[in-house]
């Protein structure tokens, strides 16, 4: 409990009213952890979310946290817009609206979906939700007990590990090489969790440009992911925020596109719209869409009408594939200018992705490298990364690390590949 200046007597001291004050508050809260419950014990805040706040201290080079490039939007003509729509349509934007979402923006999101390659999607099948993440969750309560197993790639999305955690499901990691999640792996792996008795529920899968990695599931391996998986009886749930986002090679069509029974498909507008408006969504297969649809409502009641409302005038009035356009520009030149500065300054033993899109560079040291202790140090030095270990269920340590260029210019890219070289340098001679 903090105290102020006002608080302290002339004296410089704590009167005892405030004293017993504090007593009470720290009884009360002792009092209360009894009340948790177990599945709160779960409940973490992510190591990317603690090195976003210090990323934002003054002199630090972050290449740390994901985040889109917002300053290449229309701002001002997206000003007027909002005011527009609060001018003119202010008594829906700000009351209630639909749980499932606008029927408007499930229309436009079908046809965001088509440009990437699902072309029957419809909107009665769509649901809108606070981001994908959100989309997730919805997900992990409607199908997940306690003591079920979801599977993931290993490395995976830090924020679906911490719904999954919280949901008390066990999470079982299947590996990647550079061609993505390993069929024969993913196989492997179910066949020992059934003849362990486990109860598999879905895989949760980011195929392209994954976070963190970086690493695209390759297009020959698309289809046995998920005929595996349906084998099995297993659900996919597909996470695709970066998949507009591809600046170099062959377009890849996701999971979705050919098994609309099999997938439940999740897309958001924060890494090609705006994240602060918190709007994504669920593609679900018709036979589950209505138990989906009300296990998200339970949650927010309705998606916000007034983001909805914007988001749909943008998709309606802007040039959307344009600014797509622009953002693959301005990140193909970032994940030039990242790879070129690790060719440069990385010491010798370290080894790192080449994305096609995304947000992502993944850095491998060599065994016995802990990269979490390292975070400190580059600190010290002027910039931030995220230890590996953010990324994985596992508690061994990590000797890799995430570096993110999306918001960074190419000039403090390279300097701050050029302040993390010595760290690691250091790591590893005193191996």
């Amino acid at each position: 409990m903090g105290v102020s200046h006002e608080t302290l007597d002339a004296a410089g001291t704590l009167p005892a009213e405030a004293i017993d004050a504090i007593e009470r508050a720290a009884t009360s809260a002792h009092r209360h952890e009894d009340l948790f419950s177990e599945r709160a014990a779960n409940i973490r805040q992510s190591a990317v979310r603690d090195v976003f706040d210090i990323s934002m201290r003054p002199g630090l080079v972050s290449l740390a946290g994901g985040s889109p490039y917002l300053q290449s939007l229309p701002l001002d003509r997206l000003s007027a817009t909002a005011a527009k729509i609060i001018a003119e349509d202010g008594l829906t934007a700000l009351q209630y609206g639909a749980g499932q979402g606008t029927e408007e923006l499930r229309t436009q999101i079908c046809e965001v979906m088509a440009a990437e390659g699902i072309l029957d999607a419809r909107p009665q099948n769509v649901v809108i939700t606070a981001g994908s993440q959100s989309a997730q969750d919805v997900a992990t309560k409607l199908f997940c007990n306690p003591g079920d197993v979801v599977l993931v790639e290993d490395p995976t999305y830090v924020g679906a590990l911490n719904t999954f955690e919280a949901y008390q499901v066990q999470v079982e990691t299947v590996d990647m090489d550079e061609s993505g999640l390993v069929p024969e792996l993913l196989e492997a792996r179910i066949a020992a969790l059934q003849l362990a008795g486990k109860n598999i529920k879905f895989l949760y899968t980011i195929p392209n440009f994954n976070n963190p990695s970086g690493i695209t599931l390759a297009k020959e391996r698309r289809q046995q992911v998920v005929d595996i998986c349906r084998t099995a009886n297993i659900l996919i749930l597909e996470d695709n925020p970066y998949g507009l986002l591809r600046y170099s090679g062959e377009h890849l069509v996701p999971l979705r596109a050919d098994n609309p029974g099999d997938v439940i498909y999740m897309g958001s507008f924060s890494k090609i719209f705006a994240p602060g408006l918190r709007i994504g969504w669920a593609l679900v297969p018709e036979h589950l869409q209505r138990r989906y649809y009300l296990a998200a409502e339970s949650v927010t009641l309705c998606p916000p009408a007034l983001n909805q409302m914007l988001v749909s005038a943008y998709l309606r009035e802007y040039d959307w594939r344009g600014q797509i356009e622009t953002y693959r520009g301005l990140y193909a030149e970032r994940c030039t200018a990242m790879l070129a500065a690790l060719q440069e300054h990385m010491p010798a033993g370290a080894t790192w992705t080449s994305p096609e899109g995304g947000f992502f560079v993944w850095v491998t040291l060599p065994e016995g490298v802990d990269t979490y202790p390292l975070l400190h140090k580059a600190i010290d030095a002027g910039v931030v990364f995220i230890p590996g270990a953010a990324f994985t269920p596992s508690d061994e340590p990590s000797n890799k690390l995430r570096l993110a260029f999306s918001a960074v210019p190419p000039e403090a890219i390279a300097e701050g590949v050029r302040r993390l070289a010595p760290v690691l340098r250091e790591a590893i001679a005193a191996l």
